[in-house]
């Protein structure tokens, strides 16, 4: 059968003082737009131009941030995860930040339909002393047709490294069970859930922005380990998730807020 095939990739330069584009490629369903900012920095959108994954497919997102810029990186919308009749959909990234260089990674939510079967890969290149922060997102099911996709399955593989050394890894698999979705140390029946990862300067005080921002009874908690600002959200809904999460990444987005794409 016909599988969706894409492959994006960009890297950045300093100029005047501001980011700019240094090279782009786009190939297969993987498209790559670069709205018009009203600062130094360099927003872009990542676009898979098939509509969603579903089992077979395979897509590859590369960006190099080149020392001493600021980049955004979101997507046009929700990425979809179709039923499979077997084989997995696969998702690469592959980030590189350079030196005294910031990303913003705040890709929009996954969503994962009844059947689907999908892993994804994330690789991210810290030099000493450039920052980031990153969200990965995921609901279980669409909310308007009460779905909590039981039997989705999902693989999330993630590595960062900071000059080489690795400073975050971690591995989620995700299936029909009750250990998996019903577990309270896990999902505890939540169909929604949200990882976001800071790395930057000054982190007790980010900590406490964090969790003067977390509604009261969100079941949600974040910490600081080594050099990293880590959040975790659960909610029923993705609306639910996404009121939660929203003002947590705006206030640790460069910008101070997230792009208009998020706001739609």
């Amino acid at each position: 059968m016909q599988r969706a095939r894409g492959i994006g990739r960009l890297t950045t330069k300093l100029r005047d003082d501001a980011t700019h584009l240094q090279t782009l490629y786009q190939e297969g369903c993987a498209k790559i737009r670069l709205p018009h900012t009203h600062d130094h920095s360099l927003d872009a959108v990542l676009i898979n131009t098939a509509g969603g994954l579903t089992g077979g497919d395979h897509m590859r997102w590369e960006a190099y941030i080149a020392p001493g810029t600021r980049t955004t990186i979101t997507t046009q919308a929700c990425e979809r995860i179709y039923r499979s009749t077997g084989a997995t959909a696969h998702v690469e990234t592959q980030l590189t930040v350079g030196a005294s260089a910031h990303l913003d990674w705040l890709p929009q939510e996954t969503i994962l339909f009844a059947q689907s079967r999908f892993e994804r890969s994330i690789n991210i290149d810290l030099a000493p002393d450039a920052t980031l922060t990153a969200i990965e997102a995921v609901l279980l099911g669409r909310d308007a047709m009460g779905e909590d996709a039981r039997d989705a399955l999902f693989r999330d593989n993630w590595r960062i490294r900071r000059n080489g050394r690795l400073v975050h890894a971690e591995a989620t698999h995700i299936d029909g069970s009750d250990l998996s979705r019903d577990n309270p140390a896990l999902l505890a029946g939540a169909r929604a859930f949200a990882t976001i990862l800071h790395f930057g300067p000054d982190l007790a005080r980010r900590l406490e922005q964090v969790r003067a921002l977390l509604p009261e009874g969100a079941t949600a908690a974040a910490s600081v380990s080594g050099e990293r600002l880590v959040i975790r959200a659960m909610a029923n809904s993705g609306l639910a998730l996404r009121r939660m999460i929203v003002p947590i990444l705006g206030a640790l987005a460069r910008a101070g807020t997230l792009p208009r794409l998020w706001h739609l």
